[in-house]
């Protein structure tokens, strides 16, 4: 689909290469242009998660991609990005504000040489503004939007999400924005400057909350025991059982008597009662689940037509048939790590998701090939590498 379309890449941490990897799985030549010491993520990852010496985070965001290694320290490093730049057609990067200007490759001087090439950048606030040198990162966005008050039981802490959402669902966007402004270019001959960032991919994932708050005033309060939301009627949530939990969602409370064996839900007939008096319909529903096992109800619930959902952990979720079915689990070989199981692309085309073109690269891995694409011989090649002007994955190892 992005065949043809070449992509540089000047992007660490999750949000820039979760966004470019999306850009490298559906045919974008992605090349990641890496630091002497390597990208940041080669040497961190989250849970001790090295494998055979490899980040599993680093694998995770940059398979079928090729490996670039410059000192751009070196003029003849910066020239030989130059040379890319007016080939590309797309340059992605989520370094903090204005460091690419300050290595001569911001937008100005970018889109004056090669006025069609699609420049994104990912952020953490944005370009300007008040908070522009802040440090953007998954935790303090949840907890500067208002995420982390959403959930969780009255007197609990505020609990933010177990998992960047924040840096993905930014990512892509900003694959997103990059896809329309190509789309954009086939019309007006003209690249795009993209900006994607954390506060704003932050808030678009409180649509649905924030707009009734700017609408209605104050959200529910948080309650004991906890709900699933602070705008949901009731029954919403997550409710303990004999041996476990289950999520339960949006079922009318006289289809509900029914299925608990509990007749005082029937007794709720006004319309708005799972609104006005939800904290008593949450009661009754907690006390009502206590009562059996989780396997009990989840045949209840089939035999009523109850919106339910198993409380599942990664172990239950591994096993799932459904997640299974949709072939969400990938297994590469990797050269240095060996087996590792990863997400593949969450989309599918005509019904299949996108091929594994390239493994995650090693350091440099490609800097010998790109070079001779962009004509230098392999004398001069030789040189750059003899120098330390480009890395080779031998030469970083």
């Amino acid at each position: 689909m992005l065949e043809g379309i070449k992509v540089l890449s000047f992007t660490h941490f999750l949000q820039g290469p979760a966004a470019v990897q999306m850009l490298a799985d559906v045919g974008a030549d992605v090349i990641k242009i890496e630091p002497p010491g390597g990208a940041f993520e080669r040497s961190w990852t989250g849970a001790d998660a090295f494998v055979e010496g490899v980040s599993v985070f680093f694998l995770l965001g940059n398979r079928n991609q090729r490996s670039l290694s410059l000192d751009l320290r070196e003029e003849a490093a910066r020239e030989i990005v130059w040379r890319l730049i007016r080939e590309a057609d797309v340059l992605i990067e989520n370094y903090r504000p204005g460091v690419l200007d300050k290595m001569g490759f911001g937008y100005a001087q970018v889109h004056e040489v090669n006025p069609r090439l699609v420049y994104c950048s990912c952020t953490g606030y944005g370009s300007s503004g008040p908070y522009l040198k802040r440090p953007g990162q998954d935790l303090l966005l949840q907890a500067m939007s208002g995420m982390t008050m959403l959930s969780g039981e009255a007197d609990s802490p505020p609990t933010p999400v177990g998992s960047a959402i924040v840096d993905q669902h930014a990512a892509v966007l900003a694959a997103f924005g990059v896809v329309a402004a190509l789309q954009a270019r086939e019309r007006t001959g003209v690249g795009t400057r993209v900006e994607s960032n954390l506060l704003n991919a932050a808030l678009d994932l409180q649509i649905e909350p924030f707009t009734y708050y700017m609408n209605k005033g104050p959200l529910w309060k948080r309650t004991q025991p906890p709900t699933g939301s602070r705008f949901h009627p009731a029954p919403y949530g997550v409710y303990r059982t004999l041996d476990g939990y289950i999520a339960m969602s949006l079922t009318p409370t006289q289809k509900l008597a029914g299925a608990l064996s509990c007749p005082e839900l029937a007794g709720f007939t006004h319309p708005k009662d799972n609104v006005r008096r939800r904290d008593e319909i949450n009661h009754l529903v907690y006390g009502a689940l206590k009562t059996r096992t989780t396997e009990d109800w989840m045949r209840i619930f089939e035999e009523h037509d109850i919106w339910f959902a198993p409380v599942n952990d990664y172990e239950q979720v591994e096993r799932d048939p459904q997640v299974a079915h949709n072939q969400m689990i990938m297994q590469l070989d990797h050269d240095e790590a060996g087996p590792v199981r990863l997400l593949a692309h969450p989309v599918r085309y005509d019904g299949e998701a996108p091929p594994l073109r390239r493994h995650p690269p090693r350091q440099g891995q490609h800097t010998r090939e790109v070079l001779a694409e962009l004509g230098y011989t392999p004398e001069q090649i030789d040189a750059y590498v003899e120098r330390g002007i480009a890395l080779t994955s031998r030469r970083s190892a």
